[in-house]
């Protein structure tokens, strides 16, 4: 399926998460004002509730909607309708069990939640198929519908239901031919596990083969996408050319690929939440509250990159913080100015929405707690006020980012295999288990690395790297690779190539450890690039506490190597930071080496932020401030450019009011007067800054 083109508006939208239908008496025509009046200017409806849009099995209330649809457009706001078929209605459930998830085989998933159900499953697809077409009949046309979300957050949970696993050994089938491939690529030998036929394959409940996880792992992310494929096909019968079709992703779930689930949609939608006050303290290191969280001005930036790389395009905000989330203990309200930040931080790397979750806080239900632009008064307050403002910024701001793209000198490579066998096989491990977030915290540290040297990511596929070729990547003239343990032959070589180049390529930990079946490989490591690396290693081990390290002609770093330690031995290459332990001292941390026109520089280790910032630094040369003569602590600075100009957004992540001089003359973004020769950011503070895109970064 071609995805088409999304039908944008130029200006930024801005907006919430609507549902008229939870309240408990009507406030339709209030709400809809109070919005206006805070510059909303977009909200999305309808993909929660199937058993309202459907009460009992073939009766439909479609009309229930069309009040809000039709006041909104009365008052410019713009919507995003959903399809519903995340939360199923207990008729539906009662009806037919059948279509219940399985989290292991045989066993369901319980019902009382949401996204408790097979959705290749075909029962479910005939009644989920006729309420989106139902609805889509209605309303499609309606004019203030300027595109669609299918489903909501999809791959919740891997799915072990008879048909998945069937449908995962007929896709085997295509991809191995027989079993005696199978066999061999998969090491079926070990430990007796050789088949003779496909009837033999066990299922995925008790596995231990990580060649066997990762083909399932890609197997379910695959019926992912096919799902919301199928559904944005639906949707496409009846939408007009100027209505995009998305979805929205929880990004850190784990039957997805968000690469391949947008390939058959027209823009990227994501939900990022993150931790708020001290957890945007930038002198502060504290743990996320959760999974699907982040914690840290860079984990806020890593989550706009990475939505940024589905696509290599800008994106949809579809739901973050408004309040307080998550369940009844974690109440951590924003400080006021950081819903500000995380707005323009969103925005400065490629939103081109901005949508919180949600409109009114809800008085029953999972998420009494997750806090909205209402408090549970439905009183507009301090939370509103802070919205109204950006809303009002953003107005200001009308058409000026219209084909917006951030600025990017670093480019940090994403595998979404290597998170997959790392979460099988954790290389670290947490509070005496496995980390299932290995991946990110090796990734995370390097993304950082580039935020705290006053540099900028652009996170992006390894799939989509291989398709740009050596040549085009070295737009970048520092590639980043860490944590990419899955590694075809195909993107060593690639590596190797962009190096030879010209460019400044640098490789973390389990970096082409393995191969596209998560096969250990049988070479010296780093494989296939030890040669030009000038440097090789044989052991490696976990850290319990941090190491210090000595870096070459700079004082040692109290912490700066953490969970990893691979013992490099320096061949050609030069030693720039070498562990300060009795033992680990033998072997260098990191080690650089040139490498054709261009250079390999190898982290051993997941560095601490002080030293992943040094070797950025040293990585892209002088350090650069951008607009700013210098840049204090607690400040960051991101930009991107339009056609006409480019744009700064500048950050003061913390409570000391800061002032900073300009190195070049700017304009207030919002008002257009000068920004004179410095700016005073306060507690939590934002400027948004212009300058003509001739200005050098």
């Amino acid at each position: 399926m071609t995805a088409t083109k999304p039908a944008l508006p130029a200006e930024v939208l801005f907006g919430v998460a609507y549902y008229p239908e939870y309240h408990q008496s009507d406030r339709l025509i209030e709400d809809l004002d109070l919005m206006v009046a805070a510059g909303i200017t977009v909200i999305r409806m309808g993909e929660s509730v199937w058993s309202t849009w459907e009460p009992r099995d073939g009766e439909f209330d479609l009309e229930w909607i069309t009040p809000a649809l039709d006041e909104a457009h009365a008052r410019g706001i713009r919507v995003i309708l959903g399809t519903p078929t995340y939360a199923v209605p207990p008729w539906l459930q009662s009806a037919n069990p059948e279509i219940a998830a399985e989290r292991r085989t045989g066993e369901r998933v319980a019902w009382g939640a949401r996204q408790e159900i097979d959705y290749s499953h075909p029962a479910f697809r005939f009644h989920a198929e006729r309420v989106i077409r139902r609805i889509m009949e209605r309303h499609a046309a309606h004019p203030a519908v300027i595109g669609f979300q299918v489903d909501n957050e999809p791959g919740l949970e891997l799915l072990h239901n008879h048909g998945v696993f069937t449908g995962f050994v007929r896709w085997l089938k295509k991809v191995y031919g027989d079993v005696e491939t199978l066999n061999r690529e998969w090491g079926l030998t070990y430990w007796s596990h050789r088949i003779d036929d496909w009837s033999e394959l066990w299922r995925p409940d008790g596995n231990t083969f990580p060649q066997y996880d990762l083909a399932w792992r890609r197997y379910q992310a695959q019926v992912t996408a096919d799902f919301i494929a199928w559904q944005a096909g639906i949707v496409r019968e009846y939408s007009r050319h100027d209505q995009f079709v998305t979805t929205c992703l929880q990004y850190p779930r784990r039957g997805v690929d968000d690469r391949t689930v947008f390939e058959a949609l027209d823009i990227t939608s994501g939900n990022p939440y993150y931790g708020m006050q001290d957890r945007l303290d930038r002198a502060a290191e504290l743990d996320a509250l959760n999974y699907w969280t982040t914690s840290g001005v860079a984990g806020l930036f890593r989550q706009g990159d990475r939505m940024y790389s589905s696509k290599q395009e800008r994106y949809l905000v579809t739901e973050t913080n408004a309040q307080a989330i998550d369940a009844a203990e974690s109440n951590f309200p924003p400080y006021p100015g950081q819903l500000r930040q995380a707005a323009f931080a969103l925005i400065s790397r490629g939103a081109a929405m901005i949508e919180y979750w949600h409109w009114h806080t809800l008085p029953y239900g999972a998420e009494t707690y997750w806090g909205g632009v209402l408090p549970h008064s439905l009183i507009p307050g301090r939370v509103y006020r802070e919205v109204s403002g950006i809303g009002a910024e953003l107005k200001a701001l009308g058409g000026a980012l219209d084909g917006y793209v951030p600025d990017a000198d670093v480019a940090v490579l994403w595998s979404t295999s290597s998170r997959y066998a790392m979460q099988f096989m954790p290389p670290f491990a947490k509070d005496g288990r496995p980390d299932d977030e290995s991946y990110e915290r090796i990734v995370d540290a390097f993304h950082r690395g580039v935020i705290d040297a006053g540099a900028q990511a652009r996170i992006m596929h390894l799939e989509q790297a291989r398709v740009l070729g050596a040549e085009e990547l070295l737009r970048h003239p520092v590639v980043i690779a860490a944590g990419a343990y899955i590694a075809t032959d195909e993107d060593i070589a690639l590596l190797l190539e962009y190096a030879r180049l010209g460019g400044h390529l640098i490789l973390g930990p389990r970096t082409a450890y393995a191969d596209d079946e998560a096969r250990a490989r049988v070479a010296v490591a780093p494989a296939g690039l030890a040669a030009a690396a000038g440097v090789s290693y044989e052991e490696f081990s976990n850290l319990e506490q941090p190491v210090p390290v000595d870096v070459a002609g700079a004082e040692r770093l109290a912490d700066g190597a953490r969970l990893w330690a691979d013992g490099l031995i320096a061949t050609a290459a030069e030693v720039a930071a070498r562990y300060a332990h009795p033992r680990f001292s033998d072997f260098a941390a990191v080690t650089t080496n040139p490498h054709g026109a261009g250079r390999i520089t190898v982290v051993g280790t997941v560095p601490s932020p002080d030293l992943i910032a040094r070797i950025v630094s040293d990585a892209i040369g002088a350090p650069s401030f951008g607009i700013l003569e210098s840049r204090p602590d607690a400040v960051t600075v991101s930009s991107g450019a339009t056609d006409e100009s480019r744009f700064w957004f500048v950050f003061n992540w913390g409570w000391e009011p800061q002032v900073v001089a300009l190195a070049a003359p700017a304009s207030d973004a919002f008002t257009g007067e000068s920004a004179g020769g410095s700016i005073e950011l306060p507690a939590w503070g934002a400027r948004v800054l212009r300058t003509e895109k001739e200005q050098a970064r």
